[in-house]
């Protein structure tokens, strides 16, 4: 059960997080949504942020999914090229400098495990290297029709997109190599075309941190479980972990549970660390 007493949640947080040698900061969806970001709760949340897929009673799992760029390649890059558009412009919350600062404080520093694939870790000034993005990132692409394994960056992209159709207006983004259609290097429903590679790279640079850091303390914010590859992941580690999340934060085995939102936790265990130092 969740401590009724989230002060003392916040004061036993920051002291596991102050004897450690390194924090393993691991999100999901909800880190974001102190930025403004949708959190895609169910298909009533997804179809109130799309109202075309709302009329047109299309889930989000058959949107983010390989199969609709092939059957209606203009709607599937309307959605994403809404998301990277609004990822780009996002601002992080001050929650994201507060964890920066967290992990500065520690001999081995911090490293980011997300399924986020908005970049926002990125956005808010965290070391690249020192983040792996489970579910790929938007921010890269790769070839359909899997012409070769290469990803590259979406920086050249300017999508334009019909806000009450979804439809991408602009010309859809092609494969350097090929020319034929690209998607985002993005794990999507049903997806065995994902190129991950980029991903495992990053894996293998978090292995090599697990090495130097002997005491460290993971701590999960916004991590649902009708996706639970972040839940699964931060419970794998076998070492102690907090876990923020408004609405599931229990946590089976030695944790702390604080049922609160990711800023307002963030802020209150950044309080109770300073304290702890005082």
């Amino acid at each position: 059960m969740a401590d009724p007493d989230f002060r003392e949640g916040f004061s036993k947080a920051a002291r596991l997080i102050a004897a450690a040698d390194g924090l393993l900061i691991t999100a999901g969806a909800g880190i974001g949504v102190d930025s403004g970001l949708p959190d895609f709760r169910g298909t009533e949340g997804f179809w109130q942020e799309y109202p075309a897929f709302g009329q047109a009673k299309t889930r989000f799992e058959e949107i983010a999914n390989p199969a609709a760029f092939r059957a209606n390649p203009k709607r599937a890059w309307g959605f994403y090229g809404h998301r990277l558009q609004l990822y780009r412009e996002t601002i992080p919350h001050a929650g994201f400098a507060l964890l920066q600062q967290m992990g500065e404080r520690l001999p081995q520093g911090a490293f980011v495990f997300t399924s986020n694939v908005d970049g926002q870790f990125q956005r808010a000034g965290f070391d690249e290297t020192r983040i792996v993005e489970c579910h790929g990132s938007i921010h890269h692409l790769q070839c359909l029709d899997q012409c070769n394994a290469e990803i590259w960056a979406a920086d050249s992209l300017q999508p334009t997109v019909d806000a009450p159709t979804c439809t991408l207006t602009s010309p859809l983004p092609t494969c350097p190599s090929c020319g034929h259609l690209a998607r985002p290097n993005v794990l999507m429903f049903g997806d065995w075309e994902w190129h991950a590679q980029r991903t495992d790279q990053q894996y293998r640079r978090m292995l090599q941190w697990r090495k130097k850091a002997k005491r460290i303390v993971v701590l999960e914010i916004g991590a649902g479980t009708s996706v639970a590859t972040v839940r699964t992941f931060s419970e794998a580690q076998d070492v102690p972990l907090i876990r923020i999340n408004p609405t599931e934060p229990q946590v089976s085995g030695f944790g702390i549970e604080l049922p609160v939102g990711a800023l307002s936790g963030v802020t209150a265990i950044a309080e109770a660390l300073r304290h702890e130092r005082q």
